[in-house]
């Protein structure tokens, strides 16, 4: 059997798609005429696919002001390529701004010939604020304006949540609009036979849910080195639909993890007071108070070895923790609760940072390119919480993190040191609450389970709920 390589990936690629109209450009006089035929634009996806797709029924959640939606389609006069303007039949102009590298809203507002000084009304407003403030290269802006006169401005929060601006008289009112949706669950199952994001594509599970599965089981199983050809997974998730189209995968519902042999199952369970969590069957917490890994890492590129060749003083050094190669900037996050008793420049191991957990347990991070914001020595930490950032700070060969694990001050392999359990288990008053909310969960779970044990084909299903 051989492992399954590129579990993690740094971040899922984006789909790109390609406007595939063109439009004629005006004759340019040069001597002869020359036509100039305009090429079709590369349109990122990045999440915001959609946007303006403004035939959706859009509904108030949560107003903060009260807002009409932007205009029917019927209002357009035609329909023109990405960024550039249409005219409405009022004969206002309408574009969608595709925000450039370094733009902010004031050189938007200069680049469409739009009186920045509206740009304080419009920043006036809680929503606007909220939704406007940070601005990335891609992010999409819907504007609507007679001449310098800005009259509407939206902008895709999520799939779900759309912020609406518009002019009112002297004044801008806003509001977030929500889609509504039907919610659905779903089954899925699959065998890995390459990679586990292979096997998720293969049984029509997307990245994010697949990604959530891993964290639900990162105490129990190393999605690095711990998968084999062979292992199998099924999981019950939900499903938010639109007119027949699947907008998102929500929440997982229930899971089963099936490596080398060992069988792992989880059940979500939002308790009595609120909280959520994933519980075995039984009703033990799957959250443990160390997980094994600290970050999402591609490889281990040096292991615990107390006789290891240092790579650049080229001499005897004992390795005293784990190097996991990952790309500069990856988040590296508490494994469990603790204080940060160090936080600054330590010789070799460059910035590290050093938390100190209870019952002699302290752990060290090295080479990171930068500290967490909030990260400051004598702060407490809660497991999951990032701390700071991949980089290759120190004696480094490239980027990676160093991550070292002492109990009692004695180094120990972070990879095989028993970890602290740290589960809880249902409180009894609690227990037949539980029994009753997770068995049509286990039901469902069971029934994927059957058909990978009857060595059928990996398959989905779903049943509207909502």
């Amino acid at each position: 059997m051989t492992r399954s390589r590129g579990f993690l990936r740094g971040a899922t690629a984006n789909a790109i798609s390609s406007s595939g109209r063109s439009r004629r450009l005006p004759w340019f006089a040069t001597g002869l005429g020359l036509p100039l035929l305009s090429m079709g634009f590369l349109l990122p996806d990045a999440g915001y696919q959609d946007a303006l797709r403004l035939d959706l029924a859009l509904t108030e959640v949560k107003p903060v002001f009260t807002l009409p939606l932007l205009f029917n389609s019927s209002d357009l006069v035609k329909a023109g390529e990405f960024g550039n303007p249409d005219i409405t039949a009022d004969g206002n102009r309408a574009v969608t701004v595709k925000v450039r590298r370094g733009d902010t809203l004031d050189r938007i507002f200069r680049r469409e010939n739009l009186d920045p000084g509206q740009l304080v009304a419009v920043m006036a407003l809680a929503p606007a604020r909220d939704g406007l403030r940070i601005l990335r290269p891609g992010d999409e802006l819907y504007v609507r304006h007679d001449g310098a006169t800005l009259l509407e401005i939206s902008r895709k929060l999520d799939t779900f949540h759309t912020l609406n601006i518009t002019r009112v008289g002297d004044a801008f009112e806003a509001r977030v609009a929500t889609l509504e949706y039907q919610t659905r669950t779903a089954r899925a199952t699959g065998d890995i036979r390459s990679s586990l994001f292979e096997a998720a594509a293969r049984a029509g599970v997307s990245d994010s849910t697949i990604m959530k599965l891993a964290a639900i089981f990162a105490s129990q199983i190393d999605f690095v080195l711990d998968l084999r050809d062979g292992d199998r997974f099924a999981v019950v998730f939900e499903e938010m639909w639109h007119d027949g189209d699947k907008l998102d995968e929500g929440d997982v519902l229930a899971a089963e993890f099936v490596s080398q042999g060992k069988t792992y199952r989880a059940v979500r369970y939002q308790a009595a007071d609120g909280r959520v969590s994933y519980y075995t069957p039984e009703g033990r917490s799957l959250r443990k108070a160390f997980v094994r890994a600290p970050l999402a890492f591609t490889r281990v590129s040096s292991d615990f070895n107390p006789r290891r060749m240092h790579p650049i003083l080229n001499k005897m050094r004992g390795h005293t923790g784990v190097d996991y190669a990952a790309p500069s900037g990856t988040p590296v996050r508490a494994p469990g609760d603790g204080r940060v008793t160090f936080a600054g420049r330590k010789g070799g191991y460059g910035n590290a940072i050093i938390l100190e957990h209870g019952n002699g347990v302290t752990t060290l991070y090295g080479h990171l390119s930068r500290f967490a914001q909030a990260t400051a020595v004598g702060r407490r930490v809660q497991q999951g919480d990032v701390i700071g950032y991949v980089g290759a700070t120190g004696l480094a060969t490239g980027p990676h993190l160093h991550y070292e694990y002492r109990v009692n001050g004695k180094y120990m392999n972070p990879r095989t040191v028993k970890l602290p359990e740290g589960s809880t288990a249902i409180d009894a008053r609690e227990r037949p609450r539980f029994v009753q909310a997770v068995a049509p969960l286990l039901e469902r779970l069971d029934a994927g389970h059957s058909m990978l044990a009857d060595g059928k084909a990996p398959a989905t299903a779903s049943d509207q709920t909502t």
